[in-house]
């Protein structure tokens, strides 16, 4: 059974929009992309906008929900046997064959970095157990992302009637693609060594995103091309903690377009210090004292871009109570972090000082019978 908790708000931040651009826009570079998005992965703060709203062809980006979706899916070493009419395709290619055994994990490492349109429709069928009925999971998704400018009726990218998104939509889909360990993991490497075939074997996959060499704070993303998107990209760079994620759709001079937008989004980047929320207390039960006052050992860190402060909420989360005795130190709840939906950090919350149980009680045979029948109940409500 779930744990039991109650929520409080603690405080709003709201001095700015999600979409808000700042007052150093005009220093921005021209960018060639016909819709194009910087964003700050941890908050979704746009730095800069261009067409970002406008739903536009993405090309092989769309791999990044299908690579997504396929990892989530579990069971990703098993060997099985690729659907054979899936991998007929056109396009790019990792080179899968009729009969080849393969794993799920292998399909991703393809998909992601040769940018595999075998590997995507193999894997949606593994995944969904036919192509439209994959298409349905990744649409279903992007829903639940707020992707709102999104439609997939390709689990490759390949041209297709309704096929497209906005670019700020990709970067919401990355920035959620790479909390998955395994997707930025993957997505990282210039290239890797996987096996499969028939019978397998191990081969080298390469990635086509050339920001990666050209800039080693490049984490990933995801490249992209059709005659009807142009070229797309959608990237990402850490750079002292802060990660920012940068779309072009239609973009002819991406990689210089994306590491102009990098260099621009770093320079404005500064600490925020994150206001002590008001004080939390947790009830507590049977002890020399009724409450216990919570505390943060370090508030997390946020960032102001160009000197906009970060939008968030706090929220304390705690127990309904808590049993004595409580140690001092012991973690007691959290207090966690959004903008809007969006958990943006969490940082646990200690035990201010100790509370015993009085002296005059401990031989009391009732109470402490009660105590252990409410201590028993209360810990059937842990996790497992």
């Amino acid at each position: 059974m779930k744990r039991m908790f109650r929520t409080m708000l603690l405080g709003t931040i709201l001095l700015t929009g999600l979409h808000g651009l700042h007052a150093g826009a005009a220093d921005a570079p021209e960018i060639s992309a016909k819709g194009c998005v910087l964003m700050d992965a941890q908050t979704g703060y746009i730095l800069f906008e261009q067409n970002a709203q406008e739903k536009l062809p993405m090309a092989s980006t769309t791999k990044i929900m299908t690579t997504l979706l396929t990892l989530e899916s579990g069971d990703l070493d098993t060997p099985f046997i690729v659907d054979s009419e899936a991998i007929r395709v056109e396009g790019s290619s990792m080179g899968l064959q009729q009969g080849d055994t393969v794993t799920k994990r292998a399909l991703c490492v393809g998909m992601l970095l040769p940018s595999g349109n075998d590997g995507a429709n193999a894997a949606a069928v593994r995944v969904g157990g036919s192509i439209p009925a994959f298409l349905e999971m990744m649409n279903a998704r992007a829903k639940a992302i707020g992707m709102t400018r999104t439609f997939f009726a390709s689990p490759s990218g390949l041209d297709a009637e309704g096929h497209g998104a906005s670019a700020c939509d990709m970067a919401l889909l990355a920035r959620e693609a790479l909390k998955n360990p395994d997707f930025a993991e993957i997505c990282r490497q210039q290239s890797m060594t996987v096996s499969y075939g028939n019978p397998p074997y191990l081969r080298t996959l390469t990635n086509t995103n050339k920001l990666l060499s050209m800039d080693d704070t490049v984490i990933g993303v995801k490249t992209g091309f059709t005659d009807a998107a142009g070229r797309c990209l959608v990237s990402a760079c850490r750079r002292q903690a802060r990660t920012l994620i940068c779309v072009t759709l239609n973009d002819r001079n991406d990689w210089a377009d994306h590491s102009a937008l990098y260099e621009y989004g770093f320079a404005g980047a500064s600490d925020y210090e994150v206001p002590l929320p008001e004080q939390v207390c947790v009830q507590v039960e049977g002890g020399d004292a009724q409450e216990v006052r919570g505390y943060i050992r370090e508030p997390p860190k946020l960032t102001a871009w160009y000197g906009v402060p970060p939008e968030y909420t706090v929220t304390a989360e705690i127990p309904p109570f808590l049993l004595a005795p409580v140690e001092r130190g012991a973690e007691i709840g959290a207090l966690i972090w959004r903008n809007g939906p969006v958990e943006i950090a969490r940082t646990p919350l200690y035990a201010a000082k100790s509370v015993q149980v009085p002296s005059d009680t401990v031989q009391d045979s009732w109470f402490v019978r009660t105590i252990q029948r409410i201590r028993c109940m209360f810990n059937r409500l842990q996790p497992v």
